[in-house]
């Protein structure tokens, strides 16, 4: 069983993985880290000299060729750029959309450029919200609202979800 983390920067896809991984027993990856290994660049360098097309073509590359199993799998908030990464990703594991408003999101968020957000010149957060959020809620086969609770209590609400799907028998999987 994998579990894949989609959702805007700053929804907490990396904490809430880690300790979903700890939780269930799986191991953890964090995608954004395996493409600035592959690159030998920060994600951030990656944009600046690429651009923003040659990063979703490399970011789309590695969550395509990536081979997990028994994982939290985090990648970044631009994969749903990729429909071969998502088709790949939707294959190998159940899709969780962490869902947060923008507003929430700007709170929580830095310096874009300095997260190594794939922004388009001129570009807003809402702008980047607006135009990603019908693609995660396209993708996701299970969708867990923010509001209102700490990666705590989202991670108890994932780890329920994912304890009852792995109890169950294939025969009652199948129900």
């Amino acid at each position: 069983m994998n579990i894949t983390l989609i959702g805007m920067p700053g929804s907490g896809k990396s904490t809430v993985g880690v300790l979903l991984a700890k939780r269930l027993g799986l191991s953890f990856i964090d995608t954004d880290l395996l493409i600035q290994k592959q690159e030998g660049r920060l994600l951030k360098e990656i944009i600046a000299q690429e651009g923003l097309e040659g990063f979703l073509k490399i970011e789309n590359q590695v969550n395509r060729d990536l081979q997990a199993d028994q994982a939290v799998i985090a990648p970044g908030g631009s994969v749903v750029y990729g429909r071969e990464a998502m088709e790949h990703l939707k294959e190998i594991s159940t899709l969780v959309y962490l869902k947060l408003s923008c507003e929430q999101l700007e709170a929580r968020l830095g310096n874009l450029q300095d997260r190594g957000v794939a922004l388009k010149d001129g570009m807003t957060l809402q702008d980047l919200y607006d135009e990603r959020v019908p693609l995660y809620e396209k993708y996701a086969d299970l969708t867990v609202d923010e509001t209102g609770r700490d990666a705590g209590a989202i991670v108890d609400v994932l780890r329920d979800y994912f304890e009852k799907q792995m109890c169950q028998t294939p025969d009652e999987a199948m129900k």
